[in-house]
């Protein structure tokens, strides 16, 4: 399969692309997180998950049982270096972008997850990301079943019961529906919650440069996706390419149905109006 020329420097990303497996999924957060810091510099995030995972194993060692393990693995994150949720972080771009969780200590579930995720692992801790129905969670196996941490709150341990409970508390869906999404996620499904995370925030919060280059990512892993390239076409508009949105509504005109018509229609007249500002 082709990778878009776009990507070519996120290697992770592009990787993706290639519906490939051996994804590094702090490599790739920070590849997104660059899309808004150009000048973002990996090293310091990767040095500081290195430290945390080599202080991690050095007191999980003579720890018996993986309840024990889990529970250091909080006490270094949430109670030594600070890491939590905040209801305003859901307000804040930064707080999906790993290097500012490190930073400020705050990030939404997924973000605090995936440094969860990527310390443990760095210990030899087999901690998976889960994307569980309105909450990003982790995960790990052991003999007396799955422990889910909620990474967002102080990195709580939940058993498997009490995680169907709660997430039924917050979801109103069944406990079946829930078990099927307690599996570990696919580091595509991971980013592409990310990505749509970001998307939400910025096209509520009119920031539609970075509405823009999410949506490009977005188009990127679903490039048959009609409602994505509508989409792309839309923030387009707003993003003041103007030839790049005629282009695309264009080619969403040959494919959409009936009942869309007429919001292209006019979408695209805006489009050309706009243009034609520019010649």
């Amino acid at each position: 399969m082709p990778v878009d020329t776009r990507f070519t420097a996120d290697h992770e990303f592009c990787k993706l692309l290639a519906r490939r497996q051996d994804v590094d999924l702090i490599r790739v957060s920070l590849e997104l997180a660059r899309d808004a810091q150009p000048n973002l510099n990996f090293d310091h995030t990767l040095e500081w998950i290195n430290r945390r995972s080599s202080e991690l194993r050095s007191h999980i060692t003579r720890l018996r049982s993986d309840r024990d393990v889990l529970n250091e693995l909080v006490r270094c994150l949430a109670g030594t270096h600070g890491l939590h949720g905040d209801k305003d972080a859901y307000l804040r771009a930064e707080s999906s972008y790993i290097n500012r969780v490190i930073e400020t200590g705050v990030g939404i579930p997924i973000s605090l997850s995936m440094v969860y995720v990527a310390v443990a692992q760095g210990a030899g801790i087999e901690l998976n990301g889960v994307a569980a129905p309105m909450h990003f969670l982790t995960r790990i196996d052991t003999i007396q079943g799955p422990f889910f941490i909620n990474a967002f709150h102080a990195g709580e341990v939940l058993n498997y019961d009490d995680c169907i409970e709660w997430i039924e508390s917050l979801s109103g869906l069944s406990s079946e529906e829930i078990e099927r999404s307690l599996e570990p996620a696919r580091p595509r499904e991971v980013v592409i919650r990310m990505l749509n995370n970001l998307k939400a925030l910025h096209v509520t919060q009119e920031c539609w440069e970075q509405a823009w280059r999410v949506q490009c990512r977005l188009l990127a892993l679903h490039n048959e996706a009609f409602d994505q390239r509508r989409d792309l076409a839309l923030i387009a508009i707003k993003a003041n390419r103007p030839g790049v949105a005629v282009d695309l509504l264009q080619k969403c005109l040959k494919d959409c149905l009936n009942k869309d018509r007429p919001m292209l229609l006019q979408q695209l007249r805006t489009a050309e109006h706009n243009l034609s500002k520019w010649n």
